[in-house]
Order: C-alpha cells, then structure tokens, then sequence
C-alpha cells in the first residue's frame, strides 16, 4: 500500500528507522546482529512507512468515497523466513470539509527473536484532505536506545513541504529541510489509499506525486498481472502492482517493491513484498485479519 524510507527502486528515508544508519544495540543484553541483518531490519520498517507511494505529473481522479468510514487491517511480517514483526494499518474518515477528511495510521513492532534482539516499536499519524493530499504528518520512533520525533507540513499554498526531525533524548533538532511540492501531494500511507480508490487493470501504467518531507520525485505505478494469493487471513484473487521507489528514485538501495491489491471493489492491500540484494534478502508483509 510508512523516513531514507518499500521493491523496484526504493530508498530508505534519513527521518526513519532504516535510513542508512546503522541500529544501536549498545543497550542489548543479547550479541549484536551480523551487520547486514542489522540493516535489514531497519531498512525493513522504513520501508514500510513508505511502501506504497505512487507519483505523476497527470494524476488521475480516484473515486474517493469508494473508501470506507473506517478501517484497521493487521499485518504480520516475515524475513528469512522467520516472523520479524507485526504492522497495523488504521484509516477512519473524519467528515470534515476544507481541512482534514481523514486520519490514517501505522504502527510497527519487531517480533520474536527479532525483537529480543533489536526492539523496535514505530507509530507513524497523517492527516489527508478529501483528495488524499497530505497536510501534516508526525513519526514517533522508538529503536532500542534512539528515539526520534519526525514531523512534516505540506502547505498547497506555497507548495512546500517542511521536515523537522528531532532527538527526544537529547531535547535537539537534528534534521531540518524544505522541498517543492506538488499542489497535492500524496504522503506514504495516504499514497496507498489512493491507489485502492483507482479502477486500474493489468497494463496500465500511473505516475503519482508524492514526498517524505526530505524528497520529491516522481514514480512510476505498473499495474502488472492478476494472481491468487494465500495469506494467514485466506485465499484472494489479487492484482500484482510494481512500485518504483528504489534505484535512485527515492530511495538509492536497489530493490523492487511489489503490492498485491485483491480484484474487487475494495481492493485490499493483501500482501507486500520487497525484494532486496541477496545479502539483505525478501521483506514480505501478509494481512493477518481485518479488525472490525
């Protein structure tokens, strides 16, 4: 469908978990991870704070309302093999008009063995306009000893977008930026419910707009082929979209994002993977249940 911020060109955003930087395990009882490891899983969870974020210079109406009222899906993630973490994705519709029509949510924690060696506990808020465009948003982050506030305000008027990053441990801003933005510009998250509010078929190809605070490019969106996915949750006729985040898009790492939508009316985003170097490995999320 959450920061250098996930599988055809994505980079992790400086803001969030996996940018670039390596963890600090310095507080851990348990040995250190290898390295790579190390970065996978940060990598991993800014990744999925930016999963899903189409661009483009002609952006396409989507049909909004298609959306529901509200709305909380639980992920669990998996990462050689093993269960890495859990992913909450929250949306509820606040009726307002000319401000904020909706609020959507993700929260992140490793699982497992992961957690027990590197904890990580993640929540990021953004609040969208009727048309999905972002108008603030805010990341908590809480990684072992680091524990960072991120925020960022998109001004349609100006048509900036402000990043402020700041260390709550040590009460001092360390990262402050301004970029151009589009007149709507869509966020991480809000950039997946848009994709869901499109009619797109295998073949097509989007661009969608859209900024971390830090950048703003232009992605392409190529709406691949219909599969049928097995996920804890069940079985779904989906289709396969490509995302193109990675190779210097983005994000600088190589990799390919892949996001499976189910082939109906509500398009549900069922299952994403992120592919990697095979030194990092495979990154996949799968809906575990829809919480009513």
């Amino acid at each position: 469908m959450m920061p250098e911020s996930a599988i055809s060109g994505v980079r992790a955003p400086a803001g969030f978990p996996l940018a670039g930087r390596r963890p600090d395990l310095r507080d851990s009882k348990f040995m250190p991870l290898p390295l790579e490891s190390r970065w996978a899983i940060r990598f991993l969870l800014i990744l999925l704070l930016t999963v899903a974020a189409p661009h483009a210079n002609t952006q396409p109406p989507g049909n909004v309302s298609a959306l529901p009222p509200r709305e909380s899906m639980a992920y669990t993630v998996e990462w050689r093999f093993i269960h890495a973490g859990n992913v909450r994705l929250s949306w509820q519709r606040t009726g307002r008009q000319g401000g904020t029509a909706f609020n959507a949510g993700l929260e992140l924690e490793t699982a497992g063995l992961v957690s027990r060696l590197y904890k990580v506990d993640n929540r990021y808020n953004v609040a969208l306009s009727d048309q999905l465009c972002a108008i603030r948003s805010l990341l908590q982050t809480n990684e072992g000893s680091r524990q960072r506030e991120t925020k960022v305000e998109y001004d349609r008027n100006r048509r900036k977008a402000s990043y402020v990053e700041r260390d709550l441990k040590r009460n001092a801003t360390v990262a402050m930026r301004e970029v151009d933005i589009a007149p709507c510009t869509h966020d991480i998250v809000g950039g997946l419910y848009y994709l869901r509010t499109l009619h797109l078929t295998p073949g097509q190809v989007l661009n969608v707009p859209v900024s971390d605070g830090k950048k703003s490019v232009q992605a392409r969106v190529e709406v691949q082929e219909r599969e049928q996915i097995a996920t804890p949750a069940g079985k779904f006729q989906t289709i396969r979209h490509e995302v193109f985040l990675f190779n210097d898009v983005l994000y600088h790492r190589k990799g390919r994002l892949f996001v499976w939508l189910t082939d109906d009316a509500r398009r549900l985003p069922i299952q994403i993977r992120i592919r990697l170097p095979l030194y990092i490995g495979t990154i996949t999320l799968q809906l575990n249940k829809e919480e009513k």
